[in-house]
């Protein structure tokens, strides 16, 4: 397991916010990412607080062309998470480097667009391995250096990282606790950005695609197995509404299939992150709830 170098810390609401930089084995190359420990999970990382006490872990998965310092300084996310005792994750999008492939001419493909799949495709196999990187390799790495409870995780995303937060929840029955995304790719298979994105790191065999769409995935899951409710949150007046992002389509599938999701609109509400910050609250209390409910 790689060792983690701490670039930069900021104390904020009474924790502290933190950008470590680790080699990553998933990804093979440098991955950065953004963590908040709140005040009592600050003192326990600095041997002032109870021993071995752990912490519920909220990872968020960010959107295209993006790095974890969107989410880190627009979201307002610290002031909600101090409150509640939670440390925040914020993983970046892709690998990166000069020895990274990537798309120059595109910026919804290559670095910043790693969409949370392993691609299979050659040239792009070796590093874009980002599904295994934030569901196992970088939560591991977590749950050792600093004081997050592998049992009490969440996972939330906005646009592709709303897409990466449902497949990765999916995909792991159990793993976290709750799971909402913010104006998510929820058809990539059917939409540009996703058929784009599939092609390029997993082939042009639509079927294997299945495994990395969460409108399949949860057409997958067999009668009488377990089914978590799935928050989506999506603004009216978001400009990729009529093309990249389906959620009503989702929504009335999962209504068909007896998958529980709740579709929130918000009326003149568009994709941004003031959008975002709006309704985080919101988000961190349905979270919290499903906290409660499942001890």
């Amino acid at each position: 397991m790689s060792e983690l170098e701490l670039l930069s810390g900021n104390r904020a609401w009474g924790g502290e916010v933190r950008t470590y930089r680790h080699a990553a084995q998933t990804t093979g190359c440098a991955m950065e990412f953004s963590v908040f420990l709140p005040p009592h999970a600050l003192q326990a990382n600095e041997g002032s607080g109870e021993a071995g006490e752990r912490f519920p872990l909220f990872t968020w998965l960010s959107g295209l062309t993006c790095t974890a310092e969107n989410f880190t300084t627009k979201a307002g996310a610290q002031r909600l998470a101090a409150e509640r005792g939670w440390m925040l994750l914020a993983p970046d999008t892709s690998p990166r480097g000069d020895r990274v492939p990537d798309a120059p001419e595109r910026w919804d493909l290559g670095q910043g667009a790693g969409f949370y799949v392993d691609a299979t495709t050659e040239g792009w196999r070796d590093n874009y391995r980002m599904y295994s990187y934030v569901t196992d390799e970088l939560p591991e790495l977590v749950h050792s250096h600093l004081p997050s409870d592998p049992a009490r995780q969440m996972i939330s995303g906005h646009s592709m990282g709303g897409h990466g937060a449902l497949i990765c929840a999916l995909r792991n029955p159990g793993r976290y606790r709750s799971v909402s995304a913010f104006a998510p790719i929820v058809t990539p298979s059917r939409v540009p950005w996703g058929r784009d994105a599939f092609t390029t790191y997993l082939g042009t065999d639509e079927q294997a695609w299945k495994a990395w769409d969460a409108s399949e995935l949860v057409a997958a899951i067999g009668a009488g197995e377990p089914r978590q409710t799935l928050l989506i949150d999506q603004g009216d007046a978001d400009p990729f509404l009529g093309e990249q992002l389906e959620p009503e389509a989702f929504a009335e599938r999962c209504e068909e299939l007896g998958h529980p999701c709740e579709l929130r609109l918000r009326p003149g509400y568009d994709h941004s992150y003031w959008y975002v910050q709006t309704f985080l609250p919101e988000h961190f209390a349905w979270h919290a709830e499903a906290l409660r409910d499942n001890p």
